[in-house]
């Protein structure tokens, strides 16, 4: 299981035709194998910067889903509202790492 954070900011007045052009790229992303589940959050006190967080069954099925037709086609409509490109972040859950398993327990006592 992966999560994917998606970092944008909106150009000035485009919040209102930004979020309907996001809803329908999340929208389409629930739809595709892989995909667990997504929350799109906006920075407190700046509406204009958006962070979605997703989560994967696997960096396999996020990269088909990134470069997939839709998703670029869905983009590109997305960009020119966009004051900046997007950055993502792939990331993992701590206590799993790279190993892919989760870390052994351990007593201590004292």
């Amino acid at each position: 299981m992966i999560y994917v954070l998606i970092e944008r900011e909106i150009a000035e007045d485009l919040e209102t035709t930004y979020e309907d052009a996001a809803r329908k790229l999340l929208t389409n992303a629930y739809q595709t194998t892989g995909f667990v589940d997504g929350h799109t959050y906006t920075e407190l006190g700046n509406p204009l910067r958006r962070f979605t967080l997703s989560r994967w069954k696997s960096v396999l099925h996020w990269q088909q889903w990134y470069d997939s037709e839709e998703r670029r086609d869905q983009m590109a409509q997305l960009a020119p509202m966009m004051a900046s490109e997007e950055r993502i972040t792939i990331l993992e859950d701590a206590a799993i790492g790279a190993s892919g398993q989760q870390p052994s327990a351990s007593v201590v006592s004292g």
